[in-house]
């Protein structure tokens, strides 16, 4: 069974498209006979693609530290609860599961995922797709922030196959499935 972690927000009330996204993400995985798995949370962005995947009949796990439990509130309704004790445990644990990375929107936690994931990829780490799902052009600035990196010249070649922008969670699972294939 593939594994596909999923970053994302754990913030309630976000935009109708990107719990939309979560939601069809979540359902998507679920019909490909793939486990998610994710941050551990019932909230936000988190909660919709696992509530999806797990209504869909999919496999979900999720990783969540000590001190998220009562603030993220703990999916216990999912496959698999992990808890861990700290933050770095929790990212070691998730990528350890997982065979590829998918971004929807998120904040300061989302983006410090995706720096991890991208920064061991260029290091040689590992060889695991991550695609950034650019619902609303949500990444643009962030795609905006690694040219003006690239113009500066602080960038290695490699880092360019690190991570991939697609439009929607349509494209995201393209890009996952043609990984998958090689």
């Amino acid at each position: 069974m593939k594994s596909v972690c999923l970053f994302c927000s754990a913030v309630e009330g976000l935009a109708p498209s990107f719990r939309t996204a979560a939601a069809e993400f979540g359902t998507a995985m679920a019909g490909r006979g793939w486990r998610l798995v994710y941050g551990g949370s019932r909230r936000g962005l988190m909660g919709e693609a696992a509530r999806a995947a797990m209504a869909a009949g999919g496999t979900v796990v999720g990783v969540i530290p000590t001190v998220l439990v009562a603030p993220e509130v703990a999916n216990r309704d999912i496959t698999e609860l992990r808890i861990v004790d700290t933050l770095a445990q929790r990212k070691e644990l998730m990528a350890e599961l997982s065979d590829a990375f998918v971004c929807l929107p998120g904040g300061i936690g989302t983006l410090d995922e995706l720096l991890e994931m991208i920064t061991t990829f260029d290091l040689g780490l590992h060889a695991k797709p991550t695609v950034l799902c650019n619902i609303e052009r949500f990444w643009d600035p962030f795609e905006a922030l690694i040219r003006d990196f690239d113009a500066h010249g602080v960038l290695r070649s490699r880092m360019h196959r690190s991570y991939q922008t697609v439009p929607d969670v349509p494209a995201a699972m393209a890009a996952l499935k043609a990984h998958f294939a090689r």
